[in-house]
């Protein structure tokens, strides 16, 4: 059977497989088993036609018709609770990096911290058929572990866990490192803690920190006191309310005073609300925070920070997530990773 010169496409109008079958002169199902590389199953003639017709035509296989004809997309689904955080952004750059190691694609939604979202956004990317989820969401969603197990899935969590959902999970060891902040305070001189985090509402990470804050408190009791404070976006006099407080309980017990800030959003808080208060970091108060953003060398003699080891919670990840495709089973696992503190001059007494 010869080959037919193919039919001029409309301006913008890409060809189809049913282009491809008429220009080599077989069916449809023979230019798919020629791109699911089963050769063998063609005569060396007719692949060399359905080659040359592709080439005249200049056709590209959809991704999405491979997907759904082999049942793999190559393809790895990726929820962020806020693109704007740098964590999340960080993150996904470990986690892309593993993937592309890997021959697989992120393909990326953004919650905008809207907790409403979480179902529509694993609906979406199942749509997409992909192969897998990565999930840094915010860890409160009911629908999130229903709707996982609905398109059955693998999954792996980043930061936050959901109740009710086994599956791996991936961060920060949030214990370990509150108690090398507390250390690290305490061995320099602060004995009048505050930690502050922004709200807890069931976000596990925010918990964690918490609970640990308490053990290290306890633990140094009664040389060490601590509160917690729950900073809500844009109550900034509760927050300046709250240091002066501390300032206030430390200067009548002649202690140290020093806040921990439980993320990058919530130090930025604290240093408006210093500046406002026309205080400085490691004389007034002294300071260390979670998360290590470029700016922290910046504020007042430097921020110290707690620096999660982003890039490296991202693969571990995606590492994880592509286990599981490969076929490995078994019960869910843990990976919780050590933080690095970073130290400035607002954790040393009487910085200038």
């Amino acid at each position: 059977m010869s080959t037919r010169a193919p039919r001029p496409k409309p301006a913008g109008q890409r060809a189809t497989i049913a282009d491809v079958a008429a220009a080599a002169g077989v069916s449809k199902a023979t230019v798919s088993r020629f791109f699911n590389h089963r050769e063998r199953l063609l005569s060396p003639d007719i692949a060399a036609r359905v080659e040359a017709a592709i080439a005249m035509l200049g056709y590209s296989p959809s991704p999405m018709a491979q997907a759904l004809s082999r049942g793999k997309s190559r393809l790895i689904g990726l929820i962020v609770a806020d693109i704007t955080n740098p964590y999340s952004v960080a993150v996904l750059r470990g986690a892309e990096k593993a993937c592309q190691d890997a021959g697989y694609l992120v393909m990326l939604f953004n919650l905008g911290n809207e907790s409403g979202r979480e179902r529509e956004a694993i609906d979406a990317l199942a749509g997409y058929q992909v192969d897998g989820f990565i999930l840094n969401t915010l860890g409160r969603g009911a629908g999130v572990v229903d709707a996982v197990a609905l398109h059955g899935k693998p999954a792996v969590l980043v930061d936050r866990r959901h109740a009710g959902m086994h599956a791996d999970f991936v961060s920060l060891d949030n214990a370990g490192a509150m108690a090398q902040v507390c250390e690290h305070l305490l061995d320099g001189g602060w004995h009048e803690l505050l930690y502050i985090t922004e709200p807890q509402k069931g976000v596990s990470t925010r918990r964690e920190r918490t609970a640990a804050f308490h053990d290290c408190v306890a633990a140094h009791a009664p040389q060490v006191k601590g509160d917690v404070f729950e900073s809500e976006e844009g109550d900034t006099a509760g927050l300046e309310a709250a240091l002066r407080a501390l300032h206030q309980r430390a200067r009548r017990g002649r202690r140290q005073a020093a806040v921990i800030a439980g993320n990058a959003v919530v130090t930025l808080r604290v240093a408006a609300a210093m500046t406002q208060l026309g205080w400085h970091f490691g004389r007034e108060l002294g300071f260390v925070g979670f998360d290590d953003p470029e700016w922290a060398p910046l504020i007042g003699p430097g921020l110290t920070t707690l620096a999660q080891p982003t890039d490296e919670i991202g693969r571990a990840a995606a590492g994880c997530l592509i286990e599981r495709l490969r076929g490995l089973e078994g019960a869910a696992r843990q990976r919780l990773l050590p933080g690095e503190l970073v130290v400035r001059g607002s954790s040393s007494l009487h910085a200038t």
